[in-house]
């Protein structure tokens, strides 16, 4: 027995480590201290001739370059002046203002020098702040020399969200100074991807012949192995006889021949991605639990189930640009608390993206309730809509995709505007509107602030739903008898022509949506069909398309199947590409 108490003496007495934070904090302040004020510096380190006075022992605990440079016997460790080569003099600067400060500034402008001194100086910390930086920014404008810079590094994070840019945006990017300067491999890598958003093969050939003809001279000897890429089992017999009769490819034997070879020893490779694709218009089945994708236009009517099955009630959804369909839907646990899924067409799957504890509704006082999901800048915007006895307002978080978490956003208090709970909301360009009849909020992400624009007062118009088409908002209301179009531009109003409405009843209600570039309206009206009203009239829809050249709207004569689709939110989704092979066409 006593033996067991020494032991327990033994255990609750060992050390316990402590640490102090301030101090930690004081000590990097105070060698910062030293810097600026050039205490203690015993090295002197020029960048293209610029002087760098500095500290050998901080240098040294920072970048394992300078502890190999200081403490094993290389010439630099007895001398008082170093020359660096390979850097950018305003980059070792930020480098040596993080090694003092532990603060790193980047910027799309400095990433790619900031990250080759920090590749050169072995400084994990910066180049991996680097590397995630350009990896989250990437756009069209810039995705394809990022991509050059990232396959020249093997920055594989930024290299592979820069090929997804690249071919999802081929056939614009395929003409654009940049895509020229792409080595052969780089060239090779992107024609053989299957995800390349090309209608038509020809246009995969047609850049080919952009590339080599940006030098000729020292590319031509190339093409004989790019041809093989190109896939002749997805071209017209006119339109290889056309390839083997062009003056690049008659200027080279080699090239002839390996196009007779391919042809002859052809393997159907699959369809590019953009050939199998459309874009498609998105409306909601309860009754079915399916999301019904339209294209009007050509006549495509096409669905799939629309989710997984652990969640309540939808409350919002929307599509983005890059191809994927968001939902929102109540947790079936706690109808208060909401869960995000997301749509991955090109997999045909429905994958969770927040868990359900992220996300709450703002108190149950309210007299009603309506709620959007956005996406403004390539950003996710949850809008909920709040109605109280004398007011409402505006509740709103932004999803982090990095941190995958909600952030609060600035709300809006929208005073007695009661008729606000039926307001529109649009995103348009890097903004999001919000557009009652009495008054037109503009939100600015990069602010985090709401502002007030001209509103549709004196157009007395109650708009029901709204769409953007480039920097115009095209409104009107339920039962569209007038439409609207506001410049965010020019901050004004316009009134479009009426719409000539057939011997039909007129509709109940009305969404807009955009779909290739051209505004359509959908009608829900009274009229044959097998879908019941609550007022025991059959439902059915008509959808009308804008001529803007002639000021008109015209009939699709379009025959939407079931009669019985929602729509979430104040205008009809539309998904820019969609993957047919996974879904069942009607």
């Amino acid at each position: 027995m006593a033996a067991t108490n020494q032991e327990t003496h033994a255990r609750t007495d060992q050390p316990r480590a402590y640490q102090d934070k301030s101090y930690l904090h004081g000590f990097l302040g105070t060698v910062s201290d030293f810097q600026k004020t050039g205490v203690l510096q015993d090295v002197v380190l020029q960048v293209e001739g610029r002087w760098f006075p500095c500290h050998r022992l901080v240098l040294s605990a920072a970048s394992p370059y300078f502890m190999a440079m200081f403490t094993r016997g290389m010439v630099e460790s007895r001398q008082t002046k170093v020359v660096l080569q390979g850097l950018d003099a305003d980059m070792f600067g930020e480098i040596l203002s993080y090694i003092y400060s532990g603060t790193l500034h980047v910027s799309m402008d400095t990433v790619q020098l900031l990250y080759q001194a920090a590749d050169l100086l072995q400084l994990d910390y910066v180049r991996d702040t680097c590397s995630n930086y350009m990896a989250m920014n990437v756009e069209r404008s810039t995705c394809v020399d990022l991509y050059m810079f990232a396959d020249v590094f093997s920055v594989n994070v930024v290299r592979k969200a820069c090929l997804q840019e690249i071919v999802r945006h081929f056939s614009e990017l395929a003409s654009s100074k940049e895509f020229c300067s792409l080595s052969v491999n780089q060239l090779t890598e992107i024609i053989s991807n299957d995800e390349l958003d090309v209608k038509e093969e020809t246009i995969v050939w047609e850049a080919v012949v952009r590339w080599v003809q940006h030098s000729r001279e020292d590319r031509l000897h190339h093409l004989p192995s790019i041809l093989p890429h190109i896939r002749f089992n997805l071209l017209t017999s006119d339109d290889t006889a056309a390839i083997l009769d062009h003056p690049l490819v008659r200027e080279d034997a080699g090239s002839f021949k390996v196009i007779r070879k391919v042809v002859n020893d052809i393997s159907y490779l699959r369809k590019r991605f953009g050939m199998d694709t459309m874009e498609m218009a998105l409306l909601l089945s309860f009754r079915k639990k399916e999301i019904l994708f339209m294209n009007p236009r050509e006549g495509k009517y096409i669905r799939c189930s629309y989710g997984p099955k652990d969640h309540g009630y939808i409350s919002a959804m929307t599509a983005t640009s890059d191809d994927n369909i968001y939902m929102l839907a109540s947790d079936l646990e706690d109808s208060s608390k909401l869960c995000m899924f997301r749509y991955e067409h090109l997999k045909n799957v429905w994958a969770r993206v927040c868990s359900l504890s992220a996300f709450m509704k703002p108190g149950n006082h309210w007299l009603g309730y309506k709620e959007h999901l956005v996406e403004v800048d390539q950003c996710l915007y949850y809008i909920g809509l709040v109605q109280r006895r004398s007011d409402s307002f505006i509740w709103m978080r932004k999803y982090n995709q990095q941190k995958d978490q909600w952030q609060v956003c600035n709300g809006l208090y929208l005073d007695a505007d009661l008729d606000a709970f039926h307001g529109a909301v649009v995103p348009c360009g890097p903004h999001l509107y919000f557009i009652t009849k009495l008054r037109l909020y503009r939100y600015d992400p990069s602010r985090d602030l709401w502002v007030q624009r001209t509103p549709t007062t004196k157009c007395g118009l109650s708009p029901s739903t709204a769409v953007a088409m480039g920097t115009e908002i095209f409104c009107t209301d339920a039962l569209f008898t007038k439409t609207m179009v506001y410049d965010t531009w020019a901050d004004n109003w316009q009134q479009l022509q009426g719409w000539s409405a057939p011997e039909s009843p007129p509709p109940r209600a009305s969404r807009f949506f955009v779909l290739e570039n051209k505004l359509h309206i959908l009608l829900e009206t009274h009229g044959t069909g097998n879908v019941t009203a609550t007022d025991g009239a059959a439902l059915r829809y008509l959808v009308y398309v804008y001529d803007r050249s002639a000021n008109a709207w015209r009939d699709l004569k379009a025959t939407i199947p079931g009669n019985d689709y929602v729509v979430c939110g104040s205008m009809c989704l539309v998904a820019p590409h969609m993957y047919r092979p996974h879904l069942d066409e009607l």
